[in-house]
């Protein structure tokens, strides 16, 4: 016999300790069922407080929902949690428990709630949640069953049941008064959350132990032995040889699938913030170089032949190169191919607010200066071939002129007349305009450089990072689209919050880190160190027991949205590592080693039993002609299983294994070895 509650539960109070009193006004949770449950509040010091709830079931119980819900004594001016809960339906599902936390603050103090993840790895009949409302002001711990709306919320669902036995769920609260935990709310519950849960983990191996050069020779040799028929392209622009991976393989195009091969995306070549075939081709190049294998720096080279011709109009360029799509029928079922290079065309990226059609979208600034930044590097740091640099400057002098009186760079510019379009034209994408600028700085000794990068941070620092406002291209004009019609530059009211993307985070971090190298000013290293540590709530600390990966170290992408393991991860990796030998932070190394070798998990390979079982769950056909696929995240739809849930169907290069291997040979290089 089951007991049923399906809306009105009694409630019971916890007291609140006194040296928390500043900070709470009270505590309550429900019953389950007839329960009161046992509780344990327990003072860690006087800054941290334990509390644990257990129930004892004797018979199954269907409850829909239980929550403890906590009461803050002030009225908090910042919020914090880690996805958006734009209605009382939505919920915080434990899917996106990277760094779980709930974070308030004012003036005078910051409150921190955080899950007890020990209780979670034991195991839950329920799923947990969080939840965060500015207009009861309460933050919520709760179990309740949800469903992925939108791409992806979630909401709470009816139907959830606990077995007879025992049911545990814990938290603990941080409260801190001290002047750099109200600058940077961030530090602390990263470091407690790390410290109980993520430095474990990454000691005993996860997300991977051992040597990574077995990962680097999977991803060449896929790309350019077992794979190199639907990977590497080469042919000619206007009479010059140039060659580079495809953006985007899937499933259908692997020499051991059985069926005919039909293309996910049209035919092409990238040089944008996400995909990046100059990025992926320096990485090639260091290897090639360390290893001396001279077929592999031909094939770097064409890449950097091919970003060199793309065309540039008074200074600014195209982000792709693509080829005309068909369709062709194979036993009366059509398929997407290519036509060939033969009739290759220049674009931009279509993730933007106007058109899906490459051809007709416009110019992205953003791009144009990760672009400009990876030619700086390249002529710095590997060959100096003097066309990068003259390339690279004749798109600032341009850039320049576009700056905005306030200091920001416009974000897009039409393709006719090379003017500001009408979105993002105070957005953090502006900081990575600065790095390239500031690097510009570096090797010319330019001071028109320094003086512009300068003034576009001062406006991020001013803008952007008070409220949290990381918005770019990818937070309402990629996969996820919530928002994009009437949230850009507005907060959900509920949560106080933008819908914030980590892209923009990380630019930020970096451009703030060379501010810093560049003018010795600390200022611009705190807000450098707050901006990473916001960053790294997006990072996995832990390793859920409904994960059926390793995730510790990988990156989310949004607060809305479901990605683990997302390969952001790699290019995010070094800018962590650079904010820990600079502060000596021991954390921060290890944050910064977890996230290179998080961005190899999801590799289809021995090296990864784990994930080789969930591939072969879901593609039985794979084989060793296959070890190097890599799917760019995990979980991207907000749901897992042990029955290959989550795991995706494609390869981009340079967003998954080139990308990953271009890391790993780069902070090779930087920091002369790679901890195991």
């Amino acid at each position: 016999m089951a007991l049923f509650y399906w809306s009105v539960f009694a409630q019971e109070q916890i007291s609140v300790p006194h040296n928390f009193s500043k900070a709470l006004e009270h505590m309550q949770y429900d019953r389950m069922g007839d329960e009161k449950g046992k509780r344990s509040v327990r003072i860690i010091d006087r800054n941290t407080l334990h509390v644990k709830l257990t129930f004892s079931l004797d018979q199954l119980l269907r409850q829909d929902d239980w929550q403890l819900t906590l009461k803050p004594a002030f009225t908090p001016s910042f919020h914090w949690s880690p996805h958006l809960t734009p209605t009382d339906n939505h919920v915080i599902d434990q899917h996106v428990f990277r760094s779980p936390a709930l974070i308030i603050a004012d003036k005078d103090q910051v409150l921190a709630l955080i899950p007890d993840l020990s209780v979670m790895q034991r195991g839950t009949p329920v799923r947990w949640y969080l939840d965060l409302s500015t207009e009861t002001n309460t933050l919520t711990l709760g179990m309740s069953d949800s469903r992925v709306a939108d791409h992806v919320l979630f909401e709470r669902t009816e139907g959830a049941e606990y077995p007879a036995g025992k049911v545990e769920i814990g938290f603990y609260l941080l409260h801190y008064t001290d002047e750099g935990s109200i600058v940077n709310p961030f530090r602390k519950p990263l470091d407690f959350i790390w410290s109980n849960w993520g430095r474990e983990a990454y000691r005993a191996g996860n997300p991977i132990r051992g040597d990574l050069e077995p990962y680097i020779e999977h991803t060449y040799d896929w790309a350019f032995k077992n794979w190199k028929e639907s990977v590497w392209q080469e042919f000619e622009v206007e009479g010059r040889k140039v060659g580079a991976p495809a953006f985007i393989v899937n499933v259908t195009q692997s020499p051991n699938y059985p069926g005919e091969v039909n293309e996910r995306e049209f035919r092409s070549v990238w040089n944008q913030a996400w995909f990046s075939s100059l990025r992926s081709a320096s990485g090639l190049y260091r290897y090639a170089r360390r290893t001396g294998n001279e077929e592999l720096m031909k094939k770097a080279r064409l890449t950097k032949e091919l970003a060199l011709s793309f065309p540039q109009l008074n200074g600014f360029f195209y982000g792709l190169i693509g080829t005309e799509m068909h369709e062709v029928e194979i036993d009366g079922r059509k398929y997407n191919r290519s036509k060939g290079w033969d009739t290759h065309y220049w674009g931009n990226s279509n993730r933007n607010p106007y058109t899906w059609n490459p051809r007709e979208s416009p110019f992205h600034i953003l791009d144009m200066s990760w672009t400009g930044l990876l030619m700086l590097r390249w002529y710095d740091e590997l060959e100096k071939d003097i066309r990068l640099l003259d390339f690279a400057e004749n798109y600032a002098k341009s850039l320049l002129k576009t700056q905005y009186p306030n200091g920001f760079f416009p974000a897009w510019l039409s393709l006719d007349k090379l003017e500001p379009m009408e979105h993002l034209n105070d957005s953090p994408e502006t900081s990575l305009s600065v790095t390239f600028l500031l690097k510009l700085h570096e090797l010319t000794g330019k001071q028109e450089y320094k003086e512009a990068a300068l003034k576009a941070m001062e406006a991020v620092i001013r803008e952007v990072i008070p409220t949290g406002r990381w918005e770019d291209f990818e937070t309402y004009w990629s996969c996820s689209r919530y928002g994009s019609q009437d949230l850009v530059g507005k907060k959900v009211l509920r949560n106080n919050m933008h819908k914030q993307n980590n892209f923009s985070m990380f630019w930020t971090a970096e451009a703030l880190y060379e501010c810093y190298r560049t003018t010795s000013n600390r200022k611009y290293l705190r807000s450098g160190q707050r901006t990473l540590d916001e960053l790294l709530m997006t990072q996995a600390s832990w390793q859920p027991p409904y994960m059926f990966v390793n995730v510790l170290g990988g990156f989310g992408v949004l607060n809305a949205d479901g990605e683990w393991n997302d390969s952001r991860e790699s290019l995010f990796a070094e800018l962590i590592l650079q904010y820990g030998k600079l502060l000596n932070n021991r954390e921060y190394i290890e944050r910064g080693f977890a996230a290179l070798k998080a961005s190899f998990v999801m590799m289809y390979c021995p090296e990864n039993p784990l994930t080789q079982v969930q591939w072969e769950k879901v593609y039985p056909f794979f084989g060793e002609k296959d070890y190097g696929f890599t799917m760019e995240n995990y979980g991207h739809g907000g749901r897992t299983s042990s029955e290959g849930e989550g795991m995706g169907e494609f390869t981009i290069y340079d967003w998954g294994n080139g990308a990953a291997a271009e890391a790993y040979n780069r902070i090779l290089d930087k920091f002369g070895e790679i901890e195991q």
